[in-house]
């Protein structure tokens, strides 16, 4: 990104972009040289708020919990440094150093919670490789909350299938501190004591005795859920007061006075700023004042069918790929599991299935994260500024890398002639059950292919060319504010 952002003049783009106060010294130019193409677009909103706060209203569309994070990572380990760079730069260099972390730590994650509901430790190998190349990789190194998102989401997944349901609430708590998609996860735990409540129901008649009366089990299953539920959404409902008082309620009388260029900036470009006097904004009196939803709305378009334009067609171009894969994804799935899919996994399997349950993607514990992906690609697709889809999905769903790496895994003989893990009753060398991570594979697949691309087929080429076409236009348009957002 430093070569790009070296190579190709940035373009005059109509993002927000405050003053650098104070004026900048050798150090932080240093930075800016090094680093300055991972502080585009949304990077803006989220260094700016690490360092002045929730200063403008349209700030508040970005979550807290990353740019707490920066900041604490900036005023703790990069406090020496503070005599030569001023806190920009610091809060770049923890955005880089966080992101590179977190991005680490969500391939693990990733590759453990494939381990999990695969049952297949290639795929799920091959799956967190290429996440590591992935299409929106860009957006994994800026500062953005992607990665950040990534490794919080994916964890909790993966502890919600140990069964460690309080661990994997507080991981999905903090997720949706993090990005606002966050609250979807919900769905996780609704699906999943839904099951087991339905499954109880379909027990044996000597099992139906033993069982506490139907009020009792409803009780025992929907607190666990309600608790977990209101953990998850209790991050933005915070936040959303936090914005009311802020900016609805006249501040506490405590903000220190807000620069003149930054005041300057308000009024050239019409930013409502979070002062004691003046009139309160519209959202302020409506019975559920949620600034989130009016800033989607009012500041960026954001509603159904509104990016429906011939002018937006390019932007459709640009998510028709992560559209069809995560299309073709779903589709695909269906059609293995059309009895699972049509009583919603709710059907107690029969005593020879349970026994032996089926590995790879369109096993049935895949089922939820399929619906999960649908949605979040339905309501992108129609709701949202549609060239974000990719990122978008990227970060908060397994799906698109798990489906990636099925398809690679059944069709390139590069990678058939290795053979999948074994099946779930069997065990591999090491003694340790597939489900399990252990020590993964010696050999990296994807690198396999990359080298041997001569050999792999039209379906590999094109799946690895889409990652890595984006991975490489995604670098080079958003470090120099090209439209790749």
């Amino acid at each position: 990104q430093a070569l790009f952002n070296l190579l190709i003049p940035d373009h005059a783009a109509d993002a927000f972009s405050p003053p650098r106060l104070p004026q900048p010294g050798s150090g932080d130019l240093l930075v800016e040289l090094l680093l300055g193409g991972l502080s585009r677009w949304d990077a803006e909103h989220f260094l700016f708020i690490a360092e002045r706060g929730y200063l403008y209203e349209h700030n508040c569309a970005f979550f807290p919990l990353y740019p707490l994070a920066l900041r604490a990572l900036a005023e703790g380990a990069l406090w020496p440094f503070q005599g030569w760079l001023r806190m920009r730069s610091r809060l770049l260099l923890s955005a880089v150093f966080l992101n590179s972390l977190f991005s680490i730590l969500a391939a693990a994650a990733l590759y453990e919670l494939g381990c999990l509901v695969l049952r297949r430790r290639r795929e799920a190998f091959l799956a967190a490789l290429l996440f590591s190349l992935g299409p929106a990789n860009v957006f994994m190194a800026a500062a953005y909350s992607e990665s950040m998102f990534a490794f919080l989401a994916f964890s909790a997944m993966g502890q919600l299938e140990k069964g460690q349901s309080w661990l994997g609430g507080l991981l999905f708590s903090l997720a949706s501190g993090v990005r606002a998609n966050g609250l979807i996860n919900a769905g996780f735990f609704l699906y999943s004591c839904g099951q087991r409540f339905a499954l109880q129901l379909q027990g044996g008649s000597g099992a139906a005795r033993k069982l506490p009366p139907l009020w009792k089990q409803l009780l025992s299953v929907a607190s666990p859920v309600i608790l977990m539920c209101a953990g998850i959404f209790l991050p933005f409902a915070v936040f959303q007061y936090y914005a009311y008082v802020r900016f609805c309620g006249g501040g506490t009388g405590l903000e220190p006075p807000v620069p003149k260029p930054l005041l300057q900036l308000a009024l050239d470009k019409g930013y409502r700023l979070a002062t004691t006097h003046g009139g309160n904004p519209p959202w302020c009196s409506q019975r559920f004042p949620v600034v989130y939803s009016y800033i989607q709305d009012v500041y960026w378009n954001v509603g159904f069918l509104r990016y429906f334009e011939l002018k937006q067609i390019p932007n459709f171009l640009l998510a028709l790929p992560v559209t069809l894969l995560g299309s073709w994804a779903a589709w695909t799935y269906v059609v293995a599991n059309p009895r699972h899919c049509l009583t919603l996994g709710l059907e107690r399997r029969k005593s020879g299935e349970e026994s032996k349950p089926r590995a790879g993607f369109c096993c049935p514990a895949v089922f939820v994260y399929v619906v999960h992906a649908t949605v979040l690609l339905a309501f992108g697709f129609f709701c949202m500024h549609v060239q974000v889809l990719t990122r978008f999905l990227g970060s908060s769903s397994p799906l698109l890398y798990w489906f990636s790496a099925h398809l690679l895994q059944e069709h390139e003989p590069l990678l058939r002639s290795e053979g999948t893990a074994a099946a779930p009753s069997e065990k591999p060398p090491g003694g340790k059950s597939p489900g399990s991570c252990g020590k993964g594979p010696s050999e990296n697949p994807l690198l396999r292919l990359l080298l041997n691309c001569g050999l792999i087929t039209p379906l590999g080429k094109g799946i690895l060319g889409f990652f890595l076409t984006y991975w490489l236009l995604g670098l080079i348009l958003h470090c120099n504010f090209l439209p790749w957002t």
